[in-house]
């Protein structure tokens, strides 16, 4: 199949718009010994938190937001695992299982606000763009799409063309491409994806405008 892209905005960011809304901070206020707060307001709210996870060390604060975030996919273990390496590890761009970067993300920058810098800094990447079908091409246009279609024009360097060539290949499924595209969002006739800087960094970016042969794994 052939997609014929064009990039808009490739933008770096270290927090991703509505990550946390007002239920999420209320119920974090109550685990961090901060309940019956009356404000619907997500500023203050967040401040609030942010307050109120100072008063833990950094590890039990951790612990506590991947609980939150996290409890079905991880044992008690893991998250008092987790919660150490996460304060000297980019455990969102390290944790093997691919399914949790985004989450883990998310938990990683609010502890990183809250304690102004004691965690690792990490990144987003938002593309904006526009992607058309050519010829007899399928013009439902899927994260796996996407993604083999950016991957044609990245530096060689980059991880996903180093781990991932069998599934680039179409040697095997590339299951993996639900998870490092983290949202694929349709804005009327253009396209918004966003992943982890670690799979794809602004810098890597070959074109603005490109053409991408691709093609997919037959299971028969």
């Amino acid at each position: 199949m052939k997609y014929a892209i064009k990039i808009h905005k490739i933008s770096t960011v270290d927090e991703l718009p509505d990550a946390w809304n007002v239920p999420d901070y209320k119920q974090l206020l109550i685990r961090f010994d901060l309940p019956d707060t009356e404000s619907s307001d997500i500023l203050e709210l967040q401040e609030l938190l942010f307050m109120a996870i100072a008063e833990f060390e950094p590890n039990e604060a951790a612990a506590i937001l991947l609980d939150y975030k996290l409890s079905e996919f991880l044992s008690k273990g893991q998250i008092d695992q987790l919660s150490h390496e996460m304060l000297s590890d980019r455990i969102s761009e390290e944790y093997p299982k691919i399914e949790l970067h985004k989450n883990l993300f998310l938990i990683n920058q609010l502890l990183y606000k809250a304690y102004n810098g004691k965690f690792l800094n990490t990144e987003a990447t938002i593309i904006e763009f526009d992607i058309t079908a050519l010829g007899n091409s399928d013009k439902n246009i899927t994260k796996e799409i996407a993604l083999k279609s950016f991957v044609k024009n990245l530096d060689s360097h980059n991880i996903i063309i180093r781990l991932f060539g069998d599934q680039l290949n179409a040697i095997e499924a590339f299951k993996e491409a639900n998870d490092i595209i983290w949202d694929l969002q349709k804005e009327e006739n253009s396209y918004k994806i966003i992943t982890s800087d670690y799979w794809m960094g602004k810098t890597e970016f070959l074109a603005g405008e490109f053409e991408a042969n691709i093609v997919f794994f037959d299971q028969q």
